[in-house]
């Protein structure tokens, strides 16, 4: 029997998994619940909602839901659910976009930012994430599906760097979405971005000369395309006002993925060897967390440690690695702990600590 797949996984969590994934739908919902709140209250702080909900009451959620390690279920590896819902979420993302710009032109300046704020985390869980989830993929429909996701919030670099740099260099010094151990979010993520930018272009720049290929075959060209026709529909959306949303809620979901990057592989090396190369990447170089909830939400994203031993596995077959780097809470909570450098060092110092001490005992 295939090994990363089970027959059967006890208990009523590993039965509901199927609806978990079904839940990413319920963040892009927030915007427009949002808005029906500021309609119904008169007060614009209600466009703070997807903040509140994500960052505050989902932590909370997550916690007393608890956690999920049982293996993957065999009958739950549909096409409805490996297809079917990433590929949904590029029409509702799209929507979600362009309906919410439509209406930033109604709102006083702070609410709007508060607005943008919301749509740019929205952003990192529907495009970023299900992105980062299909450029994995064999299938070109599933890769170009997963860059219109990502073009969708100006980070369409992230298709060619994160595959061909980030699952290279993970866990060592080379990677510029590998924090090492002191480093805070606030140094971290401006250089993540530019360099993975930087990175991005210059990668398919070598694919190009290596292959002997012309400039017009320049992949990162048609992706800048797709983001100046989104841009473009901004502007008609919702004028000046819109075109500087679609790019500020592009930046918001790009740190927030860097932020994501940051806690997925703090602290974590990967050993150089005898012959100058590191060590295959292994379960043991990614935190991993199995909290039901954020991972139904995240379709398994935090599943990470078997995402980066076993980068071409779909979501529906991601294992849990009971061995390796433990979260202490999910994704929603570890994000705003990130930003608190002391209190989310206190959490996670002693964990690298331990296993350095397991590793050399």
């Amino acid at each position: 029997m295939d090994a990363t797949m089970a027959p059967d996984a006890s208990g009523r969590k590993s039965r509901l998994r199927p609806l978990g994934y079904w839940l990413i739908f319920t963040v892009p919902a927030l915007m427009p619940a949002a808005w029906w709140l500021v309609q119904a209250t008169g007060s614009y702080v209600c466009t703070a909602l997807p903040l509140v909900w994500l960052y505050g009451v989902l932590p909370v959620a997550d916690v007393l839901i608890g956690r999920d390690r049982a293996p993957p279920v065999l009958a739950q590896d549909t096409w409805l659910n490996r297809r079917f819902i990433p590929w949904l979420c590029l029409p509702v993302h799209l929507i979600t976009i362009f309906g919410s710009l439509w209406l930033l032109p109604q709102m006083p300046w702070w609410a709007g930012a508060l607005w943008i704020a919301s749509l740019g985390y929205v952003g990192g869980v529907m495009a970023i994430n299900v992105g980062h989830e299909l450029i994995h993929r064999k299938s070109r429909l599933d890769r170009t599906v997963g860059g219109l996701l990502l073009s969708s919030v100006n980070y369409a670099t992230f298709k060619i760097e994160h595959v061909r740099g980030h699952h290279v260099w993970v866990a060592t010094e080379h990677d510029p979405s590998s924090a090492r151990r002191g480093q805070t979010p606030y140094t971290f993520v401006p250089r993540a971005l530019v360099r993975n930018t930087l990175n991005g272009w210059t990668l398919e720049t070598a694919r190009l000369k290596r292959m002997d290929l012309p400039w017009w075959k320049h992949e990162m060209l048609g992706w800048t395309a797709v983001v100046a026709v989104f841009a473009v529909t901004a502007w008609f959306v919702a004028g000046g006002i819109g075109v500087l949303g679609f790019f500020a809620q592009g930046l918001v979901a790009a740190a927030t993925l860097e932020v994501i990057n940051f806690v997925e592989h703090y602290g974590l090396e990967r050993k150089k060897l005898e012959n100058g190369r590191y060590e295959r990447p292994t379960p043991q170089h990614s935190w991993n967390s199995d909290f039901w909830l954020s991972n139904g939400l995240l379709l398994q994203l935090q599943r990470h440690s078997d995402h980066h031993a076993n980068p071409g596995r779909p979501f529906t077959q991601l294992r849990s690695w009971p061995e390796a780097p433990q979260l202490p809470l999910g994704y929603s909570a570890m994000l705003p702990i990130a930003l608190l450098p002391p209190v989310f060092r206190r959490l996670i110092h002693p964990r690298l600590d331990a296993r350095k001490r397991a590793s050399s005992g």
